[in-house]
Parts: structure tokens; sequence; C-alpha cells
């Protein structure tokens, strides 16, 4: 691996691309195992820059507010209440602006490596309404004056409480400026409420579901929202904690391991595995990885929230959960949510270190107890029936159990997205085809269907396949994910930006024959369920078949599907079976 050249299979090109699907995905899933995704080193130099300049650019904008003090004086004046408030709405900011998640090469964004604002401020873009059928004024799919304006809204009325001074008498004794006047953020609650109506996606981009959630907290006295902020901190953990009690999660925990710029000691990455290259199901360390990980998010932050007073076992918690986060960081995760982890190792600091005296139990304010009741029956629904809420509403971080999509491309059907929609980038397969030629371009993104296949959901993905078109071999096969990405302006691993309310949105444009293009939409599972639903959808035809797979049937297959032996399915029902290759249905 060199610092622009990406570390790529030891392969001949001619003779691997004339090879069949499955020998492909099996190649790129082996190189995984030691080289994860081959990142070069520049790129990791640009996530590390991009999140320096998250931290400095927090702290040089938060020290204009009048009278807190300058840059160099943070020390200072970092444990201001007001520094928090800021630090909520810059990271909102930042996020929305298109530099926090799906952020760059990672995310498959090379030219530009950033989509938010180039598509957030440009009428004809994609827009996808939540619930345009019932909610009045919010049909379409495309990006108005009325977007922008509400996207505008957000960004200004954001600088402005960014700017703003402090606002009544201190709150607590050392501090000298104030809070700020909740006023300043009702402009950006209520232009982002009525956005996320008509674009789930900038909604999902702001990370709604923690800084809005924090937002609302402005309005509470001072005590109330530290424990505000400290109950939302504990409903991300305490979520991504039950998302994570699953069969999923160990294969997410091998995966991100090899992916790891920082551990490259090649018989430790072959010890995540069973048996490499042969077997490639993951070994018990990161199942034993993920269940620790799992009870050091239950255990440590309800010990912080509840017990914690300060002293040393509290700052033993703290520092045990910073550490917990920087380990995330340093797998630089796919999506790369950097800056997010980071707010959470400084929110650890700020409000179990230093306002660790503040109690749970001295809650007063009915309001915080409204929007953390309102917020956990929203993640207890979203792991209950998973199809209608956001996996990120829901809180169902990291845990391998998402949904997914995959796209089946014939003929020029591709080059049909570069020339009838309006975006602000290339698809990807153009991008790296510009900057490393077709071949590795072509290679990088089966790479990318190898990492998904590497997951639990990737098995039943690669034999959905063969269900949705009669000859792979007539058709370029691309990840939902890197789909959406350019289309959308923002992608983060939420599978239902890319289901049928996108190929709808993109028929329309295009106007694809039958056959031409069609998905494979895989749901996740309930928690209660051990089984995840499925559709393969026509873009010309709509649904083809549904059914569901079942997850112990996905956690026995390797990465890349065997020929003569296709994944067995349950087929609730197909529309055209004229239309499906044949396959053995248990």
């Amino acid at each position: 691996m060199g610092f622009t050249k990406p570390d790529l299979p030891n392969i001949d090109y001619a003779d691997w691309k004339t090879r069949p699907r499955g020998e492909r995905l099996r190649t790129v899933a082996e190189h995984w195992v030691e080289h994860g995704f081959g990142t070069p080193y520049a790129v990791y130099l640009l996530y590390i820059v991009k999140c320096a300049l998250y931290v400095l650019g927090a702290a040089a904008v938060i020290s204009l507010t009048p009278g807190l003090g300058a840059f160099a004086e943070i020390t200072s004046w970092w444990t201001e209440p007001i520094v928090y408030q800021k630090l909520v709405v810059w990271t909102l900011l930042f996020e929305i602006l298109g530099f926090g998640c799906g952020f760059g090469p990672l995310t498959m964004r090379f030219l530009p490596p950033i989509g938010g604002l180039l598509y957030f401020l440009r009428p004809g873009t994609l827009r996808l309404p939540p619930w345009p059928g019932k909610v009045p004024f919010t049909r379409g799919d495309e990006r108005g004056i009325i977007d922008v304006a509400l996207y505008a809204v957000v960004l200004g009325s954001g600088i402005w409480a960014l700017l703003a001074p402090g606002h009544g008498a201190a709150p607590v004794d050392g501090s000298y400026v104030g809070l700020l006047d909740p006023t300043v953020v009702v402009a950006l609650v209520v232009a982002l409420g009525v956005l996320g109506l008509r674009d789930k996606t900038v909604f999902l981009a702001a990370r709604s579901e923690h800084y809005l959630l924090m937002l609302l907290m402005f309005f509470v006295p001072f005590a109330d929202m530290v424990i505000g902020f400290k109950l939302v901190m504990l409903a991300l953990w305490w979520g991504a904690a039950t998302s994570k009690l699953n069969h999923h999660f160990g294969h997410v925990v091998a995966v991100m391991m090899s992916n790891s710029p920082v551990m490259r000691i090649k018989w430790l990455e072959r010890k995540m595995y069973r048996n490499p290259p042969q077997d490639l199901r993951p070994s018990r360390i990161p199942a034993l990885l993920a269940h620790g990980g799992t009870m050091v998010e239950y255990l440590v932050p309800a010990y912080l929230v509840f017990l914690g007073h300060g002293g040393p076992l509290t700052w033993a918690a703290i520092i045990f959960m910073a550490v917990f986060h920087l380990h995330i960081i340093s797998t630089v995760p796919m999506g790369v949510p950097l800056e997010w982890n980071i707010f959470f190792i400084f929110s650890l600091f700020y409000l179990f270190g230093h306002y660790g005296y503040l109690h749970v139990s001295g809650l007063r304010s009915p309001l915080v107890l409204a929007l953390i009741l309102f917020s956990t029956l929203v993640v207890i629904l979203g792991h209950v029936r998973p199809q209608w809420v956001s996996f990120l509403t829901s809180m169902r971080y990291y845990a391998g159990n998402w949904a997914t999509s995959a796209w089946c491309f014939r003929g020029d059907a591709e080059l049909k997205l570069e020339q009838q929609v309006t975006k602000s980038a290339a698809l990807p397969i153009t991008q790296l085809t510009k900057l490393y030629g077709p071949e590795i371009a072509d290679i990088l993104i089966q790479s990318g269907m190898g990492w998904r296949s590497m997951h639990t959901h990737g098995r039943a993905l690669n034999g959905l396949i063969a269900r949705a078109v009669d000859n792979e071999a007539d058709y370029a096969i691309r990840d939902g994910e890197i789909v959406a990405g350019p289309l959308l302006g923002w992608n983060f691993g939420e599978g239902h930006l890319h289901n049928e309310q996108l190929l709808a949105a993109l028929q329309r444009r295009c106007q694809f024959e039958e056959g031409e293009v069609r998905i494979v939409v895989l749901e996740s599972q309930p928690i209660h369920r051990q089984r995840q639903a499925y559709r393969i959808v026509d873009a010309r035809t709509g649904v083809v078949e549904e059914g569901y797979v079942l997850v112990e049937d996905m956690l026995a297959r390797q990465p890349w599907p065997e020929p003569g032996d296709p994944f067995p399915v349950h087929p609730l029902r197909r529309a055209d079976t004229r239309a499906l290759p044949s396959a053995r249905v248990r």
C-alpha cells in the first residue's frame, strides 16, 4: 500500500474479470482478511486532518462568544455551560453540511469528497419524503426552492446560535457568560423538523436522533438540561448495546478489525476468522469482543448516569469509555463516524466529569422526561418493526443488522443515472475511473461488494441476486449504498434510502425497460425474530418476489456464493415467475 495507491489483490485482471461473480467475491474477501479495504495512507491523513479541523474549528468559533475568552485560553473556559450548547450546534452543522459521517473516500466520495450542501442547496436534486401520502405538502421527489430555503434557514440559524452571546445570569459558580437564549434555536429546530418531513435524507444527515434531541434540551433550566444531555447519551449507548444482542455483530467486529490501520499484524488479523482463507466466518475472538463491547455499553454508562458522583471510580469509568470510543475511531469504520465519537469523548469529560455532581435524581423537568420517553419508544419500535424506523433514529448503531440492498444494472442502465439525474458528483465507478483507470476502478467497486459480503446480510444478498436476474454476467452489480450516495447527497448505512422509493424516483427520470434495473432489498432483523424480510423489485414492473431468509442460514455461509448451492429462501409472493431463474427453495 502506497501513499495514494490502494492495496489491491494480486490478480491477473483480464482473467479475473471472466470468472463467475462468486470467484471474484472470494478473491476480494480473502484479501480483506489481511488488508481490509486497502486504503491508501493519504486517505487516513485526510480523515486525521478533518477531525483536527472539527476540533480546532469548534474551539475557534466558540471562543468568539462575547466574554468567554480567547482561543489560546481554552483551558479556562471549556467547562462554561454555553460551550457544550454551542458544540451541539457546531456538530449538527458540521454533519448537515456533509463534513461528518458519509464524508470522503471511505464512503465512495472522491471528487468532491462531500455531498451535503452541494446537494441540499441545489434545486432539482432528489429528495425522499418519509410519508408523502400522509403529510400534506410533501409529495414529490424533486428538491425545490422551498427545500433549499429551509436548508438555508437551518444553516443561517445555526450560525446565528454559534455567534450569539450568553443570556441571563450565570447558572453555576465559576461561569461568566450565561446560557444561549433558547429562542435563537427555535428557527433551527422548526426548519429542520419541517425539512425532515419533506426529505428524510437531510434529517438523517443532521444526526437528528442525537443533536436535534439535545437542542430541545436548551429549553429547560441548566441543571435539567445537563441531566437531559446525560440521558440522551445513555439512550445512545443503550440503544446501540441492545441492537448488538444478535448473531450479526461478531461479523462486524471481525471486519472492522481487519480494516483497522493500527492493527497490521497478519497472524492476529487471521485469528479473527475460523480458518482463512477456506473458512472466513468469524472466530470466537470477535464474538467475545462483540459481547464484551455490548456489556461495556450497558454497564459503564449505567454507572456514570445512576451511580457516579465524582471520585476515582467515576473518573476510571470516564477514561474507560473514552478509550472505548478511541478504539472505534482507530478502526476507521466504514461511514467514518469519527467526529461523532470525538463528541462522545468530550461529553464524557464535560457531562460526567466536570458536571458529574448533577445527578439524574435531581431531574425536575417534565419536558426532559417526555423527550426521553418519546425517544425510548422510537428505539423500541425500531427494534421490533425495523421496516418502519431508520436504524439511526432507533439508535441501532454498529450492530451489523442493517437494511441493505443490491442493485443490478443491465447494459447502459447505470449510464442513464449519470446522464438523466441531477446531482453534484459522478457515480463512484466514474470517479474511480478518472482517478485510477477502469481496471482498478472495477476492482475497488468489487472490493466494496466484498466488504458487504463479509457481513451476514451480504451472504443473503449474494444468494438473492441469483434469483433477481436471469444471467448475472449481463449485469453490473452495485451495492445500494454507493448508488444512493451520489444520487441523494449523503449515505451512512441507511438502507431505507436506497429501496423502492429511490428506485421509483429514478424510474420517473430514466424510464428503464423491464429487466434493465432490478434491486434486492433486505430489511433488518426484528429483535424478536430470527429472520429478515426481502423483496426483489423491477424498476418498471414493481415487486417480482418477496419473502424472508433465516439468520441461521446466513451464519452458515461463506462470503461468496458457491456454484450449484443456491441460498435457501422462503418466498411469500412471486409476481412474475417467468422472469426468475430456477432455485432451490427450502
